[in-house]
This record gives C-alpha cells, structure tokens and sequence, in this order.
C-alpha cells in the first residue's frame, strides 16, 4: 500500500437493495490516497452495483460514501470532481473526433482550454492514438474507444480513477501502456479503483484487493494474505481466486441437481 495512509474512498455501512433482493450488504471497507486497489467477484456479486454506487448514478438503500470528506450524496459536485470513470462499456459520441469529444467532455467540468490540449495529446501520444485524433471516433476498435474514454475520464486532473474492466479489446502492446499508466498515476499520489475478470492483470498491479460474493467483502488484503487466507501460499492469484469464491460455485451446482 502506498507510504500515504489517509483515505480517500470510505464505504461506511453501505446497504443497496432492489425490491426484495439484496445486492449490496452493510460493506465497510477504506481505500488509502494512492493505493492500488483491486475489486474482484464472480458474475452478480455486487461489483457492478458497488461501481454505481462509488460513481453516484445510484443511491445506496442505506449507508454513506466520503469521497476526499466529501459525503457524495450530501455534496455530490465536489464529491464526483474528484473522480474520473471508466465503464467497461463506455458510451463515446461516436461522430465526433477524440480531440471534438475531448473538448465537449472537459467542458463539462469546466477544464480550460490548455489543460484539455496538454493532457489529451499527451495521453494520445502514450496511448499510440495521435494520428487518429482528427477521425471520427466510429471507426475505432473497442480497444481504441477503451483508451479514448479513458482520456477523456482524466482531463479534469481527478484524484480518483474508477476502472472496470480496463484490458479487454486491448491488444498486448495496449496492455503494457495502460497498467505503466495505472502505476504513474498512483505514483503521483492518486488513487486507482480496479475491478477486472483478468486475475493476471489484477496480481500485476494491485497493492491490495477485496473480494465481494453475495454482496459481502470475504477476502481483503494483499496477495500474500489472500493465499494465507485461501491455504495456498506461493499460488496465483487465480488459484486463490478460485478457492475463495469455490463455495459459491458448489451452491450453483447442487441447485442444478
């Protein structure tokens, strides 16, 4: 974890319903200002839900969220100043061209001009998109809409990076330059909030990662005490993985017989 221990994110108490499900139950859970961190679960566990709920586009049933000590949903502006987001489907307005959609996005958090051009051109070099900044954002790949939206979520200089599933439609290369990014931008004393199904991406980088099922934290720490945790000292993080979340896959097969 990063020398730094203030935190930065806090879940406190945080309960999510849907009706008569349950998706989310009562997580605490801190993450420290440039920490690294993890957020790993099977398909329905609880991470998408906690993804919406750390971003603001949902509301807890119950419980808070500071974000800097600013309660987001008490402050929700100076809360979600702080964050910049990275949906594994990002949503680009795909008949602009990057440096177009660049500018329309940091308008809306009132990035000035220059800011805009030294961070985009920047990040356009590093992400090997610079001589696609002038074509229309339609005829990218996944990959390259992937990086395009993860541009555009740092123009605004956030404290925070919310990434889900940031590696998938990259080729190798792609992968190489985002996760040396990843670990710049902690260096710079900010914060990475990763959740990814790449086990492999996850132990490269990650100081420390929660693992949800069923909407509860079961496993938090480093690698090495997840391995403590799941009895396999010296396996991946995979292996780990596997053995930590095995139970669930034993109520799925046994509701199948």
């Amino acid at each position: 974890m990063s020398q730094n221990y203030e935190s930065i994110i806090k879940f406190e108490a945080i309960h999510k319903e849907y009706g008569d499900f349950t998706a989310v139950k009562e997580i605490n859970l801190e993450i420290a200002r440039g920490e690294l961190f993890g957020f790993l679960g099977p398909n329905g566990a609880g991470k998408t839900t906690m993804i919406r709920m750390l971003t603001g586009i949902i509301k807890p049933t119950s419980g808070k969220i500071i974000i800097g000590g600013f309660d987001l949903y008490k402050d929700p502006i100076k809360a979600k100043s702080l964050i910049g987001y990275v949906p594994d489907r990002p949503y680009l307005y795909e008949k602009l061209t990057p440096n177009e959609y660049f500018d329309f996005m940091g308008g809306l958090y009132n990035v000035p001009k220059e800011q805009i051009k030294e961070i985009s051109e920047k990040m356009l070099k590093l992400f090997d998109l610079w001589e696609k900044k002038d074509e229309l954002i339609e005829s990218f790949s996944h990959g390259m809409k992937q990086k395009t939206a993860m541009i555009a979520a740092v123009l605004h200089n956030p404290d925070i990076l919310v990434v889900d599933e940031p590696t998938v439609g990259l080729d190798p290369k792609s992968i190489k330059l985002v996760k040396d990014f990843f670990k710049n931008f902690t260096k710079e004393g900010k914060t990475l909030f990763l959740t990814t199904h790449t086990l492999s991406v996850a132990q490269d980088l990650c100081e420390r990662i929660a693992i949800i099922r069923h909407g509860e934290i079961t496993a938090l720490g480093t690698l090495s005490q997840l391995q403590e945790q799941a009895k396999l000292p010296g396996n991946d993080l995979e292996a780990v993985f596997l053995k930590l979340t095995e139970e669930e896959n034993e109520e799925k097969i046994e509701q199948t017989k």
